[in-house]
């Protein structure tokens, strides 16, 4: 794996009054604030040690651009499909601001020597600059890495013990990139989009946490009728009290006021015997989703809503609320080994499959361009 150090643009903290709502508009308004200064430009081309502490604990990962080459050769690889208005709107943003206000979430196996580094360098200098998010009650630090051996030595690591990485958060920012790069020549160097930001976590120091859905529509279908079905499929079990799932293969139901555990029935999962990764959220896509509830893509009905683990069992429970005609579904979470099994597969993930935490910020460190140009 290829890093590479840039020349950040980084915020100037003492403008800015509300750092929720400051970056909470980067997004949308970078190019007004560039304008009027309230963003600086480091002088030395550097990468940089990224720290975000929260009530609960710490993530530490590293802030580098990638070569765009490394994710065309296969080596940072995707789990999720993109869509082309999603990539035309990255791409109109990319060239509009010429810069990247967000980095991208890579993922790998840790390497003991790599985290020994960031830690050393943590305890050894004050940070490069941090800030708090209130709402988030969350601290975020960076520790820039500007001297050349201390630079060499961290590439060699990652050429040297990262043979891939995984996008965890991020994929229609990387293929905008990528056909950026491909239109503008598809030579290193030649492009300016041959490196994009990208914020490298190893999977030791990232969680992944449920993505559960709540259903409408179920007008068609009697209470009876859906428990009967669902029966062939799953056996069910009437919980006293809300609960998340405890392991895989086991998912809660939420429907009518009332609670159940299904867990999938033992002779389908025997049918199953032959697919290496077999995931809740496929299973229930199809067999309820898909056999039951008649929803034959879940990628555009828009009677499937997704409520992220943060949100706790409220987040779903609230949202099915007493409607009839709602069920919610909670699953655990998808583990790391399957995730970056599927990556490795060349296989993709269903939608929402993944919550990724910690999330990032839009404008903490932005990656700009000298000038954004198509041949």
């Amino acid at each position: 794996m290829h890093l590479h150090p840039f020349r950040a643009i980084y915020p100037k903290l003492d403008l800015i009054a509300s750092p929720d709502a400051f970056f909470g508009t980067v997004k949308e308004d970078y190019t007004a604030y560039r304008k009027k200064g309230y963003f600086l430009e480091s002088e030395e081309e550097s990468l940089y040690i990224y720290r975000i502490k929260d009530p609960v604990r710490a993530y530490t990962g590293i802030i580098a651009c990638a070569s765009i080459q490394d994710y065309l050769d296969g080596m940072i690889k995707k789990h999720e499909n993109t869509l082309a208005g999603k990539e035309q709107m990255q791409t109109e943003l990319l060239m509009a601001r010429t810069a990247v206000v967000k980095p991208v979430l890579l993922t790998y196996e840790p390497v003991e020597a790599i985290f020994a580094f960031s830690q050393d360098l943590i305890e050894s200098k004050e940070p490069f600059f941090e800030t708090y998010f209130k709402a988030d009650q969350q601290t975020h630090q960076f520790w820039n890495v500007s001297d050349p051996g201390q630079i060499m030595l961290l590439k060699a690591l990652f050429d040297q013990y990262v043979d891939s990485a995984y996008i965890a958060d991020g994929h229609h920012r990387t293929t905008s990139m990528a056909q950026l790069y491909e239109q503008t020549g598809g030579k290193a160097g030649a492009s300016p989009y041959d490196r994009f930001l990208c914020a490298f976590f190893p999977s030791s120091q990232l969680e992944i946490l449920d993505y559960n859905r709540v259903v409408e529509g179920l007008e068609d279908i009697s209470f009876t009728t859906f428990m009967a079905q669902l029966s062939q499929v799953a056996d069910i079990e009437v919980l006293k009290e809300p609960v998340r799932p405890r392991e895989k293969h086991e998912m809660v139901m939420f429907i009518n006021q009332e609670w159940f555990r299904l867990r999938w029935r033992r002779r389908l999962m025997e049918s199953f015997k032959g697919d290496e990764v077999l995931l809740d959220v496929q299973l229930l896509n199809e067999l309820i989703l898909e056999n039951i509830l008649e929803i034959a893509d879940v990628r555009t009905d828009d009677r499937v809503k997704y409520i992220d683990g943060r949100q706790g069992i409220r987040g779903v429970s609230d949202r099915v609320g007493k409607n009839v005609n709602r069920v919610g579904f909670f699953l655990h979470p998808v583990s790391m080994d399957d995730f970056m099994r599927i990556a490795d597969e060349g296989q993709i993930l269903p939608p929402k499959s993944t919550w990724f935490e910690p999330r990032m910020k839009n404008g903490l460190l932005v990656q700009g361009f000298k000038k954004a140009y198509l041949y």
